[in-house]
């Protein structure tokens, strides 16, 4: 009978809290909830190649501190090998990620990871990546998020010859 009346309070206890207004100065006593199809989609950064979309969760990815932040891309996108200065913390939401390492692209290197799959791997270590039908990807992790592209003609942000 203890543990019924304990379960039923927590309930009671956290349905109120979390149906609390906000007042518009205390945004620590509120939750932050994410629906899917509610999220607010803007063009990647300039540091990925042209196609991707990104919103961002939690936190800012281009500053210190933690972050959470969804990269939305196109079928047949794909990313140049490149790295990271911190770890890479990534959760395939939807759709078939592609991952491989090594310095040069070759599909034949690569793994699958569907819907569902979590994945890590330490700075500085050498990654492709290439999707297959639309496919939704959360990163997370201590920012500033940032990415070197092995061969710097790869990279969107440097001018083409």
């Amino acid at each position: 009978m203890k543990r019924t009346i304990f379960f039923v309070s927590s309930i009671l206890i956290s349905s109120v809290w979390l149906n609390q207004p906000a007042d518009a100065d205390d945004h620590e006593s509120r939750a932050s909830l994410y629906q899917a199809d509610r999220l607010k989609w803007n063009d990647g950064p300039a540091s990925l190649p042209a196609g991707a979309k990104i919103a961002i969760l939690e936190g800012d990815p281009t500053k210190s501190g933690q972050f959470v932040m969804r990269i939305k891309l196109p079928d047949g996108y794909k990313l140049p090998p490149h790295t990271h200065p911190k770890p890479e913390r990534v959760t395939i939401i939807s759709g078939s990620f592609h991952l491989g390492m090594g310095e040069k692209f070759d599909a034949k290197k690569g793994v699958q990871l569907p819907a569902g799959t979590y994945g890590t791997w330490p700075a500085g270590m050498k990654h492709f990546v290439w999707v297959e039908g639309e496919t939704v990807v959360q990163f997370h992790g201590e920012g500033p998020w940032t990415i070197n592209y092995v061969n710097p003609a790869d990279d969107p942000r440097n001018p083409k010859k």
